[in-house]
């Protein structure tokens, strides 16, 4: 006789099973791509990622409005790939990884989904003599070498912290900071691009940061910056693994 095992043993089973093998996985949309820039690729922009081609390199892209929002989108990364086009499309559809440095204004193709990508990261998918192709993207997570960076400029009653380097999702939701001695976390504002901003004097004390990147995940920076800090100093902390 086959013994078999109650139905609600196998239902369990495959509820136990499903969130973990699609827990990573993203769906592919459609948009189009252009490029801008030199051959060498292109960095700054509405992001305020001007000091850091050596941190997100050449394949890099300017996203359409909805993608940019409002720069929370900022430092993202998204897969993306040629299609429907045998005629321009690299052979074998291979895809590239870019990080969002920039806003590409509504107006033409940045009317709808569009990334306007780097000249190396559009040679990667497809011929330059294309111009323009059909593309499919997703978000996938950034992978980045080192720590989080923390650049501090402005004056005692001002301070501007550019936040660069974010791995995970990449794209910053909510920056705080914790003086040496205080109990409570200072939520900072976003003044534009990764670019935040505190009005709190802060000088003269240890500074621990922390990040929550969109997809609401945190990572805290513990006297990232020492006493001794100084304007216009750039300290790396944790990272997303």
């Amino acid at each position: 006789m086959e013994l078999r095992a109650p139905l609600w043993s196998s239902l369990l089973i495959v509820l136990v099973v499903l969130p973990c093998a699609f827990a990573h996985t993203s769906k592919w949309k459609e948009a189009h791509a252009t490029y801008y820039g030199s051959p060498d690729g292109t960095i700054g922009g509405a992001c305020g990622f001007e000091e850091y081609k050596k941190t997100y390199g050449s394949y890099t892209a300017a996203v359409s409005t909805a993608l940019f929002d409002k720069a929370a989108g900022c430092g993202a990364c998204y897969e993306v790939r040629c299609v429907k086009s045998k005629m321009y499309c690299k052979k074998g559809h291979k895809s590239v990884v870019v990080t969002v440095t920039d806003l590409c204004p509504p107006g033409g193709w940045c009317s709808h989904t569009h990334f306007d990508l780097s000249q190396p990261a559009f040679l990667k998918i497809a011929d330059q003599v294309a111009g323009h192709v059909p593309v499919m993207y997703r978000s996938v997570p950034c992978k980045r070498k080192g720590g989080e960076k923390f650049k501090i400029s402005g004056n005692p009653f001002f301070n501007l912290v550019t936040v660069t380097n974010v791995g995970g999702e990449g794209d910053v939701k909510k920056l705080e900071v914790k003086p040496e001695g205080s109990k409570k976390w200072k939520p900072l504002k976003r003044n534009w691009g990764e670019n935040w901003e505190c009005d709190e004097k802060l000088t003269g004390k240890a500074l621990t940061f922390k990040v929550t990147t969109v997809d609401g995940k945190e990572s805290v920076s513990r006297n990232v910056a020492p006493k001794s800090w100084k304007f216009g100093q750039t300290f790396e902390g944790q990272n997303f693994s």
